[in-house]
């Protein structure tokens, strides 16, 4: 059931779990049976949203993304998803939505993906039970070329709150370092960006547009062989901006795990919700490996970088290792 058909390439980190691990990874899967005298914090549940969402407490997350299906045919490991007229979608989407609703505290944050096809649709029903505060489009690199319509590069991620006037957002925690083109220097003096021995760098605000993304492949180790997985530089923009540490966060369509494993490497608390068990399988062992390494690829130092920056990452890395040894050893003369 979890190991690959195929014989993977030497190079190839996609995820993979033996038959020997299945029964270790099971003992951090609840049931919804399991959450309705023993709901608490970190909880990977498997089962259907439709029964769970009751066992849930109301206003208890500070945070939630949700990434449901689009309206489009899929199929989720078995799970078909068809789709079907807009009228129809949305009557989907308020099936659950009020109740997820219900579950965000009244100064929480909502995020909802979606693609061209559906995110109309989802912006009707959102606002239909929250404020929406903005529009994200993230460039999505990856797909198929079309002969008859314009290649499909980009998703949106809406940005909903219960309450406009009291909500968390620390945009500073979300700041991209870009690189420098045209540098512009002031008495000589760089101008609102630094010179470095690895290249000139500006720290900036973020936008709702983001081109920064990579769609995981093959050779990231977060990868899983989930059909419409997301980044985990992605979901830490979200987590980062619109929870504190401690806070705890709500995927109800949690596929292969990502909104769980970020905010397990940001020091958040998550709970989520999935039909699939061989999703809950790998959501539990990408936990497990988190646990030794929580790094998040694109994102070091405090900051956002550009997509296909990463040995700039890594020379940045060993010049700050240099800087902070030179540091130590300097201060024993002091």
């Amino acid at each position: 059931m979890t190991e690959s058909a195929k014989p993977r390439a030497e190079r190839n980190r996609t995820l993979t779990i033996s038959k020997e691990e299945v029964p270790i990874l099971e003992q951090l899967i609840a049931t919804n049976e399991s959450i309705q005298n023993d709901f608490h914090d970190n909880m990977i549940i498997n089962g259907d949203l439709y029964d769970c969402l009751d066992n849930i407490p109301n206003e208890y997350f500070d945070l939630i993304i949700i990434d449901p299906p689009y309206n489009l045919d899929k199929n989720f490991n078995g799970t078909k998803f068809s789709a079907m007229k807009s009228d129809a979608y949305e009557e989907y989407l308020r099936s659950w939505f009020y109740k997820v609703c219900d579950k965000l505290k009244s100064n929480g944050s909502l995020y909802m993906c979606g693609d061209w096809k559906c995110t109309s649709s989802m912006q009707r029903v959102i606002e239909e039970k929250l404020t929406i505060i903005n529009r994200i489009s993230w460039q999505r690199e990856k797909g198929r070329g079309a002969k008859s319509n314009w290649k499909n590069g980009m998703e949106d991620i809406w940005f909903a709150v219960k309450n406009p006037k009291n909500y968390y957002f620390d945009v500073e925690s979300v700041m991209m370092k870009r690189k420098v083109i045209a540098p512009y220097k002031v008495d000589g003096k760089p101008k609102d960006w630094e010179e470095t021995e690895n290249g000139n760098f500006r720290i900036t605000y973020p936008s709702n547009f983001w081109d920064d993304i990579s769609i995981p492949f093959w050779s990231m180790p977060e990868n899983t062989d989930h059909p419409t997985q997301k980044p985990e530089k992605l979901y830490a923009k979200l987590i980062l901006a619109s929870s504190r540490p401690g806070d705890n966060i709500f995927d109800p369509f949690l596929g292969s795990g990502t909104t769980a494993v970020v905010a397990q490497k940001l020091g958040r608390n998550f709970c989520g919700i999935e039909i699939n068990k061989e999703y809950c399988l790998w959501t539990a062992k990408r936990l497990l490996n988190a646990q030794a390494d929580n790094t998040i690829q694109g994102y070091a130092d405090g900051v956002f970088w550009e997509r296909n920056s990463l040995g700039e990452q890594k020379k940045q890395a060993k010049t700050d290792i240099v800087y902070r040894k030179t540091r130590t050893q300097n201060s024993l003369f002091d």
